[in-house]
């Protein structure tokens, strides 16, 4: 089996592409294509089957289906930086391999997240973890952001002290806050990393978070163009539905009442909501 190039990947290969204010995604290097998986799911025949089009039915069945395995065959290394609150939700998907820059041996940079006023928001009533769609007033938002600048130059500046005072370093960072900017290698296969991102780039996800997916996934797509429109299409765009939300769906389309109550009924409400047109 030859190994895979993909011209489209090559091009971005290396390349930083900007996240938030001052992070970064870049592809440092890819095993396998769309072809890698045709190959994998029909591993008798060497190069896979005879058009694009029956590749990428082949690769929509196998996804559809969760036929996982033949997706495992395709690997991404990235560099990435982003602020450590970004990275402490990054690092609960456990299938992905991580090496990161320790505060230990390193200096860290004078490096910190700062919100843009458009993303400073009250909490929101209807969503425990997560903020408000609309923004707060300018100047009230301004407000904030000078906070966190004044917090984090105050943070960094003790820092710095103790270090030149000849503190370790491992006990001098303790203070510096989860704005700080950090930088980690993360490899994952094609299978856990269509979870991670239908996970990060749901509307649910935390903003800063999903800035990274949508970048990721344009990565992905440039490696598996067919893989990723197939992801799009049955997982990301995709709404499953529970034995008793079908009963209920069904009641709906014949005209009769929803039998779901209390926080089920919000459930199935939400569900449909988000792309179920009846």
């Amino acid at each position: 089996m030859a190994h895979c190039i993909v011209p489209e990947a090559e091009e971005i290969l290396d390349k930083e592409f900007p996240v938030l204010d001052k992070g970064f995604v870049r592809l440092v290097d890819y095993y396998g294509s769309d072809q890698r998986i045709v190959q994998a799911a029909r591993v008798s025949y060497g190069e896979g089957t005879k058009t694009v089009s029956q590749d990428a039915g082949l690769i929509d069945y196998l996804l559809r289906h969760q036929h996982t395995s033949p997706f495992e065959q395709v690997v991404f290394t990235f560099h990435v930086k982003m602020p450590i609150f970004v990275a402490r939700q990054w690092v609960r998907h456990r299938m992905g391999r991580m090496n990161e820059v320790s505060g230990r041996y390193s200096i860290m940079k004078d490096e910190f997240y700062v919100p843009d006023n458009s993303c400073i928001a009250t909490q929101s009533k209807d969503n425990k973890q997560g903020r408000n769609s609309e923004a707060l007033p300018e100047a009230e938002a301004q407000e904030y952001r000078d906070a966190f600048t004044k917090g984090q130059e105050a943070a960094y500046g003790e820092y710095s002290q103790m270090i030149e005072k000849g503190l370790a370093r491992e006990i001098a960072r303790i203070n510096l806050p989860l704005a700080l900017y950090t930088e980690f290698y993360w490899q994952m296969d094609l299978h856990n990393l269509f979870h991670f991102l239908k996970l990060r780039l749901d509307s649910h996800a935390q903003y800063e978070i999903r800035e990274y997916g949508k970048v990721m996934l344009e990565m992905v797509r440039k490696v598996c163009p067919l893989a990723t429109a197939s992801f799009e299409n049955d997982m990301n765009g995709a709404v499953s539905f529970t034995a008793e939300e079908m009963d209920a769906l069904r009641k709906v389309l014949d005209g009769k009442e929803n039998p779901l109550e209390g926080k089920k009924k919000e459930r199935f409400d939400e569900k449909i909501k988000s792309g179920v047109q009846l």
